[in-house]
């Protein structure tokens, strides 16, 4: 299967781990970020990568290479200016559309989510082109339990379940790409205006981990947890 990585942003807010590399390559715990999510993505069969590259993409196309040393086989597309996220997939349509339906992965996050889920959501229902996951809106802040005017609990950092966020993993069909702009972002453009039409579904995951790298403080807490998570195995 095939899965499409958008690796080219420029990680402002990551400075200045970001200022010799692209943001796929800070590392998180032990390993890159690209790294965890080639891993990610091998585990549940996705052995086919396309690299979405820009910023600094001679030090990312160095770092992994061919992908043979994660046993999988990568190819790059290189946008020479910067086009988005949206622009961006457009500009690997040629790849994409050889494929009856590939991933897109934000190249920021980390999650276990299993993205076949995805997949067969939007194999098995008739008029969707695309399919997004969803995951509860975690809180960023503790959260007081009140009865009258006495706090009776402290909850840090909830997940707010009446409330779901995009979790930048999608699947979609070639057909989707019709709506992708040549330049501009896929959560301005192209998912607005394929919810409009109808053709956008989605896949809510629960008790998932999911992080978001886009500040020191978050990039602290994933390599916090995850190296928590394989001392507890």
């Amino acid at each position: 299967m095939l899965a499409a990585i958008l690796a080219g942003g420029y990680g402002k807010r990551l400075r200045p781990f970001t200022n010799d590399v692209p943001k796929p390559m800070v590392q998180v715990g032990d390993k890159t970020l690209v790294e965890w999510q080639i891993e990610w993505l091998r585990k549940h069969g996705f052995n086919e990568l396309v690299l979405l590259v820009g910023y600094k993409k001679e030090k990312l196309i160095e770092h992994v290479g061919s992908g043979s040393k994660y046993g999988v086989r990568v190819t790059y597309v290189i946008e020479d200016e910067p086009l988005g996220t949206g622009g961006a997939v457009k500009n690997a349509e040629h790849i994409l559309s050889k494929t009856d339906v590939f991933l897109v992965v934000n190249g920021d996050i980390l999650t276990d989510l299993d993205p076949k889920l995805l997949v067969e959501k939007l194999e098995s229902t008739n008029g969707l082109l695309g399919v997004i996951a969803s995951i509860p809106l975690p809180s960023p802040y503790g959260v007081l339990e009140i009865n009258g005017d006495m706090v009776t609990g402290f909850v840090e950092k909830p997940l707010l379940r009446d409330y779901w966020i995009n979790a930048g993993v999608y699947a979609l069909k070639p057909e989707a790409l019709r709506y992708f702009p040549d330049k501009g972002d896929l959560e301005k453009t192209a998912f607005p205006a394929m919810a409009r039409d109808g053709v956008l579904g989605a896949v809510r995951y629960t008790d998932v981990f999911w992080k978001a790298i886009d500040t020191f403080k978050e990039l602290e807490e994933a390599s916090k947890t995850l190296m928590e998570r394989y001392r507890s195995g």
